[in-house]
């Protein structure tokens, strides 16, 4: 693709969305969906104009994929108020853990039926395990005063199973011979046990650090004012690098890291989620009460466009990479299996004991989306050094199984959630 032609095509897609994003928030599409079927249009089952391979350009692809994630990662982290001890974090917590851990064993199982070897049935399992970050925002918190239960444990579970699959992808690529696991030992006390908790524990002490120490400065002696996009983008790396020079779970450190600036804002300023904005904001970054609200704010506005700029680039890559021979049987079979049966009992086999509301499990367990997080993992197994034939069959079943997922939720996120937030507000008022 020439760059003419890329910047034509790059400016005219934004514009468009600026121009329709009313309408795409009142139909029954996602702004994702959009992307896919445009970046479809582009690759070379169309239009040709982006010609971008999965096996030839994995490294590129990882990073990018690395990078939107890590984002969305830390915007989930900001957008989570509610105290660690409240309830619903036990919904959070099962969905990303042994919730995920269903999912991968079903999904292994599933691609061990269709013919699959077992190494390669895990690393598909785990692969397709995370539920997504970065394309879930239609059914994700709106924001920090956002109370609802469903929204909350597809954002925070979204959050944390980035990084909690990392670990079994890890043992699959061991499985393969392409990493080291030690007979089940070192990946139990190094990939699982030391790397989720040197990870959460890092990112936790980066973002209560800089939070504390950021306020102190704005407040006793007006300074570290503004720049607040250096502070976010700053946060980010501090907290993905030092997990990985601890050998810890980076993408937990980064949710950990805008969790921790969030709690330190909420322990603050109680009420600051609800608070209106201040009229003069280069005095409220500085006034004693106002400061932790302002700085939340500005950190969360930034990560979310941000967010929506890499949400683009990388749904377009992905709709530039779909094939039509990469719709087989199998690769139906699996997304029909995931998102119709494998998803739903994953769900409630984790979160029936906590007494859910049955109509919120069946949201729950619709609302797995696929997208960004599986990404990265394939590419990242690929350049583990998996073969060329393994990950081109990989490849072929990964991409249309997300690339469904976009589109099925897509079509059912505005009106199911409309119909949740309908009902939400019958039963307030009923009550």
């Amino acid at each position: 693709m020439n760059s003419t032609i890329w910047y034509l095509t790059t400016g005219a897609l934004l514009l468009l969305m600026v121009l329709l994003q009313s309408a795409v928030r009142r139909l029954p599409v996602s702004a994702a969906m959009l992307y896919l079927l445009i970046g479809i249009a582009l690759g070379p089952q169309f239009l040709g104009l982006i010609e971008v391979d999965a096996l030839r350009d994995s490294r590129l692809l990882e990073t990018g994929s690395e990078l939107a994630v890590l984002i969305s990662l830390f915007t989930v982290g900001l957008k989570m108020r509610l105290p660690l001890r409240h309830r619903s974090w036990r919904l959070a917590l099962s969905l990303a853990v042994p919730g995920m851990l269903i999912t991968i064993l079903l999904v292994a199982l599933t691609g061990f039926a269709l013919g699959l070897p077992p190494g390669v049935a895990l690393l598909l399992g785990a692969v397709l395990a995370p539920t997504d970050p970065v394309l879930a925002s239609d059914v994700q918190l709106r924001d920090a005063s956002d109370r609802d239960q469903v929204r909350f444990g597809l954002t925070a579970e979204a959050g944390l199973n980035d990084g909690t699959a990392l670990p079994f992808l890890l043992l699959a690529l061991g499985v393969l011979n392409l990493h080291e696991i030690d007979n089940g030992l070192r990946w139990l006390g190094v990939d699982l046990l030391w790397a989720v908790t040197a990870g959460l524990a890092s990112g936790w002490l980066w973002g209560h650090a800089a939070g504390r120490l950021v306020l102190f400065l704005r407040r006793e002696h007006r300074s570290a004012v503004g720049l607040d996009e250096f502070l976010a983008l700053g946060l980010i790396a501090l907290a993905y690098g030092s997990a990985l020079a601890l050998h810890g779970n980076g993408f937990l450190a980064v949710f950990a890291c805008g969790l921790a600036l969030r709690a330190v804002e909420s322990r603050e300023t109680p009420d600051g989620a609800t608070a209106p904005l201040p009229a003069d904001p280069s005095r409220a970054a500085v006034d004693h009460k106002a400061a932790p609200s302002h700085l939340m704010r500005s950190l969360l506005t930034f990560n979310e466009q941000l967010e929506h700029i890499t949400e683009v680039a990388v749904v377009l890559v992905i709709g530039s990479l779909l094939r039509w021979d990469h719709f087989t049987l199998t690769a139906l079979c699996i997304a029909g299996a995931l998102l119709l049966l494998i998803r739903p009992v994953a769900v409630f086999a984790s979160a029936v004991p906590l007494n859910v509301p049955r109509s919120q499990l069946r949201l729950l367990g619709w609302f797995g989306i696929r997208g960004v997080g599986s990404l990265f993992y394939l590419m990242y197994a690929v350049n583990q050094g998996l073969s060329q034939t393994l990950a081109q069959q990989l490849v072929a079943i990964v991409l249309p199984v997300v690339a469904i997922s976009i589109v099925v939720h897509g079509i059912s996120a505005t009106p199911l959630m409309a119909r949740h937030q309908r009902a939400r507000s019958h039963n307030s008022h009923s009550g």
